[in-house]
């Protein structure tokens, strides 16, 4: 008390010193003058420059809150405590909250005391989970509905009031002082995804809110809750954090370290679960992805090759780990002063980044009928259609099932690293002259054909975009002695010859330099196989019966004669293919618009291409000069000293990278009015990215197969904007 007086007399001194006059004792004179306070702060130069660095309205101003005190520590009769109309976990349309008896403020969410529950079946819920008898819980923690009836029936009615007035479920705070109830605030309450996609249908079905309310209440990016296995909540309690990464795809994985994809697929085979650590990703990775829990990698951003994987798999990814310090010979990995090696436990959150030790016991999302009584709804007021990016049946077949009306990307380079596969693709690269290539490229042709044929039968019906061959070639062939030794013995020449092969397709700047159409162009023997794999699993399903709509997309297109070669190849391919069988169908060429200059001269492009698809990875990267597998170094001091708002990778730049996307569309459809355009870079389940696709008059957005729902929310949500 001496202290906080002496305060008083120093704090009266400065008032003095400042104003020239004594603090006044009046409390009118107080208030007024903190009035005039808040209203002199508008004027205020640095006032002004403030609101205007940080895009606050003038309107805005500074406000200030002056208000009495109400007591909840004043005795036996007085309490405190925090309630929700309805359950911020589930949804379920039950009041519940906690409470303490002569307690004040943040003592119910300090920790310091066990609060109480405020309805009876809240508390008898409580004693069960904690263990508590029936009579302990009525002696020492009774619920406020038995300790203060009167106090509860009218705690009961004001929040439905509340809750009938703002049609949300409400967050409430409440004070008790001696006997009396005083509500402190209410706002509309957090809620879990499974609660928001829950409330906003029931409130929809008990005529509290219309359609389109239900639908803008729910936050598209939220539902990713409800799609990927989660941690157990009580394992997670016991865990220990060994350090953070980025949050690179959604859910929870544990299982036992493994580096190379190698064992990850022997250990798997085994019945083991396996997290597979890499310092980064490459293609030949993704035999260890394919069968991995999760993936961790101390490199990379948000959209490096391992974090678009894993999303396109469904699969918990964190990376960009920086951390870790991996050992490949050794099999060990250092983590802050922590020293696991392969075969360890560990825990992955993809949704937080959060890497731990040992097991953290996972359990499956469940999904609700209100889950899909929600997309229902969204299909009635979407324009925007939502595509998937699939390489593989499976992942088409999941897609569907979330609603995806075809796929805006399938990467054909992820058909090539299995078995016998990658040997054919290797032997095709490392040949010495156009005739070897054919060669290996005969053997490659049934397989690709068959994966092609299995990813329409997948999507009967719907379009499928097949992008052509486009990550450079050294991403294909062995780096390792072994592998090396493999292929000079497949093909009959020396281990020399093979690592000078490897050696020579080694580049600066591999990914500004020979892939997508620039390999099409050297090498048309790879795009007249693809074409022949493409359309002859179409002819195939036709003969069966089944509906195909092949869309034959060329990468990487900077000038309109780059994607006139290549359309020549596909089309002269295509014509020789159908006077074989004496059979054709119907299809489409187009290209990927992922450099600025295919952007620039869309107009020129767009008389021979007949659509456009967005690749928005390479795009931004393109753009903004930054390497997506390297912007993890320096994005998060970025985003700190806010140079960047938020990762352009994440979220698309849309005064740079969608001002291209504009240009680019209105360009094109000035040549050809009908001419489809999309995106399929990671933006296209990004929400406020489909939103923006939706003003620009994109035909549709493609994204990872457990995206698609955000998608369809995030359009529906756009379209709704628009009307409104």
């Amino acid at each position: 008390v001496e202290d906080l007086k002496e305060l008083v007399k120093k704090f009266k001194a400065a008032v003095k010193a400042q104003t020239g006059k004594d603090f006044p004792a009046c409390a009118y004179e107080q208030l007024w003058g903190a009035v005039c306070a808040v209203f002199n702060s508008w004027m205020n130069e640095r006032a002004i420059l403030y609101r205007k660095m940080e895009g606050i309205p003038d309107e805005w101003g500074t406000a200030v809150s002056v208000q009495a005190m109400v007591f909840g520590n004043m005795g036996e009769t007085s309490a405190t405590g925090v309630c929700f109309s309805r359950d911020a976990a589930t949804g379920e349309d039950l009041f519940n909250g906690e409470y303490l008896i002569n307690a004040q403020g943040e003592d119910v969410v300090a920790g310091i005391r066990t609060p109480q529950q405020i309805t009876k079946v809240g508390s008898q819920r409580w004693a069960e989970l904690a263990g508590v008898s029936e009579e302990e819980r009525v002696s020492k923690y009774p619920s406020m509905e038995e300790a203060m009836p009167e106090i509860y029936k009218e705690l009961d009615a004001l929040q439905t009031k509340l809750e009938n007035h703002y049609k949300d479920m409400q967050d409430m705070e409440f004070t008790v002082q001696e006997g009396k109830l005083w509500f402190l605030q209410t706002r509309n309450g957090k809620r879990t995804g499974a609660a928001m996609v829950k409330i906003a249908m029931d409130l929809l079905r008990q005529g509290m809110i219309d359609e389109k309310t239900a639908l803008l209440r729910c936050e598209p990016n939220k539902l990713d809750e409800l799609l990927h296995p989660i941690f157990d909540t009580k394992a997670l309690k016991q865990a220990q954090t060994l350090t953070r990464g980025l949050p690179a795809s959604p859910g929870a994985a544990c299982g036992q370290i493994v580096f190379f994809a190698d064992d990850a697929a022997e250990w798997h085979a085994a019945g083991k679960k396996i997290v597979m650590v890499r310092i980064e990703t490459s293609p030949e990775d993704l035999a260890g992805m394919a069968v991995a829990e999760g993936i961790l990698t101390a490199r990379g951003g948000m959209t490096s090759h391992a974090a678009v994987v894993a999303r396109g798999m469904g699969k918990c990814c964190v990376s960009g780990a920086g951390a870790l310090n991996i050992d490949y010979k050794a099999r060990t990995v250092e983590i802050d002063g922590v020293l696991l090696k392969e075969g360890d436990y560990i825990s992955l959150n993809g949704s937080t980044g959060q890497v731990y030790n040992g097991k953290v016991e996972t359990k499956a999302a469940e999904l609700s009928g209100d889950f899909a009584e929600l997309m229902n709804l969204a299909d009635k007021y979407t324009q925007l259609q939502v595509r998937t990016n699939a390489d593989t049946p499976h992942d088409a077949e999941v897609a569907r099932n979330f609603g995806a009306v075809g796929i805006g990307l399938c990467r054909t380079e992820h058909m090539f690293f299995e078995g016998e596969k990658i040997k054919a693709m290797r032997e095709m690269i490392l040949a010495e002259d156009a005739e070897g290539r054919r060669k290996a490229l005969s053997k490659i042709l049934p397989y690709q054909q068959a994966d092609f044929k299995g990813i329409f039968k997948a999507m009967a019906g719907f379009p499928v975009t097949v992008r052509l061959l486009d990550p450079p070639l050294h991403e294909f062939v062995p780096h390792d002695l072994k592998g090396q030794q493999e292929m000079a013995d497949a093909m009959g020449v020396s281990l020399q010859y093979i690592q000078q092969r490897v050696e020579s397709l080694c580049e600066h700047n591999p990914m500004l330099g020979h892939r997508g159409c620039r390999l099409g162009n050297t090498y048309p023997e790879i795009t007249q196989m693809q074409t022949r794999a493409i359309l002859g699993a179409a002819l195939e399903l036709k003969k069966e019966g089944v509906e195909t709509h092949p869309e034959i997309m060329v990468p990487l297109t900077g000038i309109l004669y780059e994607f006139k070669q290549q359309e020549d190849v596909i089309r002269g391919e295509a014509a020789k293919l159908f006077e074989e069988v004496g059979d054709s169908i119907d299809f489409k060429v187009g290209t990927m618009i992922e450099i600025p200059r295919a952007a620039l001269t869309a107009n020129r492009i767009a008389s021979s291409a007949e659509f456009f698809s967005f690749g928005t990875n390479d795009l931004t990267q393109m753009t903004f000069g930054y390497s997506r597998d390297d912007i993890a170094s320096f994005l998060p001091i970025y985003l700190e000293k806010k140079i960047l708002k938020v990762d352009p990778f994440q979220v698309l730049d849309q005064n740079g990278v969608g001002q291209l996307v504009r240009m680019a569309t209105e360009k094109g459809r000035a040549i050809r009015p009908d001419l489809k355009c999309g995106i399929c870079g990671e933006h296209g389940g990004e929400p406020s990215s489909v939103k923006f696709c939706h003003k620009v008059g994109l035909n549709y957005v493609s994204c990872s197969p457990f995206r698609v729902p955000i998608a369809r929310l995030a359009a529906a949500q756009a379209a709704i904007e628009d009307l409104n």
